[in-house]
């Protein structure tokens, strides 16, 4: 009988329990704002740590918490480039030793330049 009962009910989809009986934890209502105009709110616990931003249910865009405080901004961290990468590697006076050795190689001619094959231009 009690096979007859369920039948035709979904059971996977529908929850029969109720909140009869419970106490929910306290609840704030928090209101976000999204640069494209929407306004929406976010129930939080009462003891939660509200976040300075949230996305927006309409169209997914950054929204900021209304009379709050902006989200702090993060510290980052200048591009490193490569003559910062170098100058971790050596000091100033090895670069100016290996600058005049590579130089002195160059004015003796031993290191052979061979022109490319596709280099169009005329060489002296």
């Amino acid at each position: 009988m009690s096979e007859r009962a369920l039948r035709g009910t979904r059971l996977v989809v529908t929850s029969y329990e109720t909140d009869r009986g419970i106490d929910l934890a306290p609840r704030q209502a928090v209101e976000y704002a999204c640069p494209n105009g929407h306004r929406f709110e976010m129930p939080f616990s009462v003891e939660a740590e509200i976040p300075p931003e949230w996305e927006c249910k309409a169209c997914g865009a950054t929204a900021l918490l209304v009379d709050g405080d902006g989200p702090e901004e993060k510290k980052g961290k200048p591009a490193r480039t490569h003559w910062d990468m170098l100058m971790e590697r050596r000091t100033r006076e090895e670069l100016e030793e290996v600058l005049a050795e590579r130089l002195a190689v160059l004015r003796s001619g031993a290191m052979n330049i061979a022109v490319h094959p596709r280099d169009t231009r005329k060489s002296a």
